[in-house]
């Protein structure tokens, strides 16, 4: 990658504007400046102030093929190819291409966001007065010449005409780089005041056609990572353009697919048609369409790694800047299986009792799960590969390993998971697998749905048969919406507080479990003692057949009824631990019954826990490659 910092007149952007040499790549955001923002920008071109620099792409480059699209304003006559792609600096061009060629006419809004055409005057008089004066001295006016009050009743100012302009003195500043209609509107000022016409013309209008603006172009080396990188390294406006944006406009500009098909891939409308086959799944609903590249990415990584015969074979990588080396081809190629597999992905988690996205742990699990689905195909159905991929998936949650940077943790599960999966001979246990602990005072601090291993022993408490306290209901995926089933406490809060329970047991996700609005309306704010006999007479139901239910919640009905909230909870505890290490399949930590661990020690948290485990690379998982960051542009 190599760059140059020319410097180009303004007349000379204009010109390269209106006539499409330079245009804008397709993933650029839309036209946005307001009015107050354009006329700050025409103050300080005529105050000869810098406005910044602008950076351009050269075109002629193999692998940056973005699709361009002209500067918005600007109509060209035929399909015209750019020489350069306007990176940095669009809000600006734009504004000044709109303000200054053609009828001047600007499409923009008011500081309330009203959408309005407007042109741009100087006041002759007001601009002779000295550099303080320009900002007073540059006005908007409606799209018809006119500035209205009264409701559009009445005209305060009207531009309509050049010869109502001269009357008033006001310069129509979209002649500043027209200089024969320039020069023919001074002409016939000048016989109004000849002074101030040669003033206008030697102080301000001079000075305006000299105006430069500095450049960085970039060379026709530089890769699309790179241009990746400067996006982000320029960033001042804190919008983040993501790697699918950067796709958009590569796919929309693939010679062989426009070849084939005749017409352009838009990748949005791919999208669309994908979130379309999602949208019977609540558990997809947030599934970006970076998540979905990034399952593209980790797929075509892993096949290029496969078939690499060189000694440092293409690394497996969910990382943007891989991201952004896949072909439209390759994208395509995975596409379909990969739709498919995110739907299988849906279906296994509604296995988990995990239905939507307000209880899914983790949204970036799916991306690996799918993509796993992928590699192992219709084995995953199979018992013995999706009783393993059962494990390494609570392991992830319940150990929450999937909390922090991700993108290392799906290189060694997409190259780990599938064999181990099929129990290929030799095949490693997934870093996941062997990294995962559950440590049982964890169970204590474990008190909101924002941590994931709170929604996976929700979603466990469901797969244990759990059942209604009120209906004879399984809390299966059809009962969960329709009795509006949500997370509630066993001892209420208010009965809590009463005996001195502390917050940290009180909170704790053993004092919850999954009930209905119905049943939590029948609690309220009783003794467990009084409102067991509550659900009995409402139910309809003998006493027995209520702690049937509440052993499929892992609640000691005895405890409970004696309204034993300490021995309640060390025998849920217990109970909610076997859960853990059932889905695990391996032990939990033992650290409060044991007397390792000081109940009511541990602090009171909302966020959930960072992921704990070494995220660095290991570099004995071939293809392991270390994490990226997000890819930024400045919206200038």
């Amino acid at each position: 990658m190599g760059f140059q910092t020319p410097q180009y007149t303004l007349d000379d952007y204009l010109a390269r504007t209106v006539s499409g040499a330079i245009q804008l790549p397709d993933f650029q955001r839309g036209y946005k400046w307001d009015d107050e923002r354009i006329r700050q920008l025409l103050v300080t071109i005529l105050r000869g102030h810098p406005m910044g620099v602008v950076m351009l792409l050269d075109t002629n480059n193999d692998e940056v093929r973005f699709k361009p699209r002209p500067v918005e304003g600007v109509r060209l006559d035929a399909d015209i190819s750019p020489t350069h792609l306007l990176l940095d600096g669009q809000q600006r061009l734009t504004s000044l291409t709109q303000a200054l060629t053609n009828d001047g006419v600007v499409e923009t809004k008011d500081s309330r966001g009203k959408l309005m055409s407007l042109r741009y005057f100087v006041n002759i008089s007001k601009a002779l007065d000295g550099e303080g004066s320009m900002d007073e001295a540059v006005i908007s006016v409606g799209e018809d010449g006119r500035i209205w009050t009264n409701f559009k009743r009445d005209v305060e100012l009207d531009l309509s005409t050049p010869d109502l302009q001269r009357e008033q003195g006001y310069f129509p500043l979209n002649l500043l780089f027209q200089p024969v209609e320039s020069q023919g509107w001074i002409l016939k000022y000048a016989m109004i005041d000849q002074k101030l016409a040669g003033r206008f013309h030697a102080e301000v209008l001079t000075p305006a056609a000299r105006y430069s603006i500095p450049a960085i172009e970039l060379d026709r080396n530089t890769s699309k990572s790179a241009v990746a990188t400067v996006f982000e390294k320029v960033n001042t406006g804190g919008l983040e353009l993501n790697v699918f944006e950067l796709l958009t406009a590569t796919f929309a500009g693939d010679a062989d697919y426009y070849a084939e098909h005749g017409t352009d891939f838009r990748l949005n409308d791919d999208w669309r048609e994908t979130r379309a086959v999602f949208e019977s799944q609540p558990v997809l609903q947030e599934v970006s369409s970076t998540d979905f590249l990034r399952a593209v990415t980790l797929l075509a990584t892993r096949r290029k790694h496969l078939t690499d015969t060189r000694t440092r074979p293409t690394a497996v990588s969910a990382r943007n800047e891989d991201a952004l080396r896949i072909s439209l081809s390759e994208y395509l190629q995975w596409r379909d299986p990969l739709r498919e597999a995110f739907l299988w992905a849906a279906g296994f988690l509604a296995d988990r009792h995990i239905f939507d996205t307000r209880f899914l742990p983790y949204g970036t699990h799916l991306i690996p799960l799918a993509v796993i689905k992928v590699i192992v195909g219709a084995d995953a159905d199979l018992r013995g590969p999706r009783s393993r991929i059962v494990q390494w998936f609570w392991c992830g949650i319940l150990g929450e390993l999937y909390g922090g940077t991700t993108d290392t943790r799906f290189v060694r599960d997409v190259m780990l998971v599938p064999d181990w999966a099929r129990a290929v001979d030799g095949a490693r246990v997934p870093t996941t697998v062997q990294d995962a602990q559950f440590v049982e005072s964890r169970l204590h601090s474990l008190r909101t749905r924002n941590a994931a291993a709170y929604k996976g022993i929700y979603a466990l408490l469901l797969e244990n048969q759990a059942r209604d306290w009120m209906e004879d209901k399984r809390l299966d995926l059809v009962q969960h919406r329709e009795l509006a089933v949500d997370i509630h406490h066993i001892f209420p809060k208010k009965w809590c507080a009463d005996h001195n329970i502390d917050d940290e047991h009180r909170e704790s996700i053993v004092n919850k479990t999954a009930i209905s609005a119905k049943t939590n309306r029948s609690i309220g704010a009783r003794a467990p003692s009084h409102y067991l006999d509550l659900i009995e007479r409402n139910a309809q139901i003998t006493t027995d057949q209520v702690d049937e239910v509440l052993d499929s919640h892992c609640i000691n009905h005895s405890l409970l009824r004696n309204d034993s909230f300490d021995g309640f909870f060390s025998d849920r505890r217990e109970k909610l631990l076997g859960l853990v290490e059932s889905a695990m399949q391996k032990p939990a930590q033992r650290d409060v019954s044991q007397g390792y661990f000081v109940e009511g020690s541990s602090q009171f948290e909302e966020a959930e826990v960072a992921e704990s485990a070494d995220e660095s690379v290991d570099d004995s998982i071939p293809g392991a490659v270390p994490d990226a960051t997000l890819v930024s542009v400045n919206e200038h």
